[in-house]
């Protein structure tokens, strides 16, 4: 049986993908039946509809000091009925001048995580928790993450995600309430309101700690949400 080019493509970079797996460290690949997460019915309520207005609200922000030095407004994209949102820190030099999230080198590596498991990115949700890039790409500062706080509340509402996985030390502080040592914590199920978080490494912290360790950390972490999306079907 011959297979369809666009078949034979597809079966080209699921390969290609395995190798740069097991290059990486990756010592188990559950199989893709069970990481594709299966399609999730559209809530009631239209959510990009929710989070225009989220976005109308925020406008041209001025609420804290990091307006100064922004390009523009990173808010955040994805699918608006996602099954998983993705919520890292703050946007850096290249997310600034696109206005998007996650498209520097860390963002290639999300983008990497969330293609091994068996998604597209617009399958998810992707944002941070303050939408204008710190200077130097520092850590945002608590009244920064405070002034910020009611918009990324008002995201996650309207996005109604079954998981959120928070990307480093600085997110999981910020939504749970508390600083946290992702170190110790991540790998361990916490809660968002009343929706399961995962925390776990943010990607650029993987590329500078390009350990076998430490990738292998990151993929159990993403394989417990899998598995906890397959016990909620």
């Amino acid at each position: 049986m011959s297979l369809s080019p666009e078949r034979a493509q597809l079966l080209r970079q699921i390969r290609a993908e395995i190798a740069d797996l097991l290059d990486d460290g990756v010592q188990f690949i559950p199989p893709l039946a069970r990481l594709a997460a299966p399609p999730r019915p559209a809530p009631a309520a239209d959510a990009g509809d929710a989070l225009a207005a989220v976005r109308l609200e925020l406008g041209d922000c001025r609420r804290c000091g990091l307006c100064q030095g922004r390009t523009q407004i990173v808010f955040g994209e994805g699918n608006p009925h996602p099954r998983v949102v993705f919520v890292g820190e703050g946007p850096g030099a290249e997310e600034d001048r696109s206005g998007r999230p996650f498209v520097g080198p860390a963002g290639e590596l999300l983008t990497r995580m969330i293609e091994a498991c068996g998604w597209r990115r617009d399958d998810v949700y992707i944002c941070n928790i303050v939408k204008c890039r710190p200077p130097g790409n520092r850590d945002p500062l608590p009244e920064e993450v405070e002034a910020c706080r009611p918009f990324l509340e008002a995201q996650l509402t309207a996005l109604a995600p079954e998981i959120i996985v928070s990307l480093g030390k600085p997110a999981a502080s910020a939504l749970l309430g508390r600083t946290v040592s992702i170190t110790s914590l991540r790998g361990r199920w916490q809660q968002w309101k009343e929706i399961p978080l995962m925390p776990t490494f943010h990607p650029a912290y993987v590329l500078r700690n390009y350990s076998r360790q430490t990738r292998q950390q990151v993929w159990d972490d993403l394989r417990a949400v899998h598995a906890r999306l397959a016990q909620r079907g």
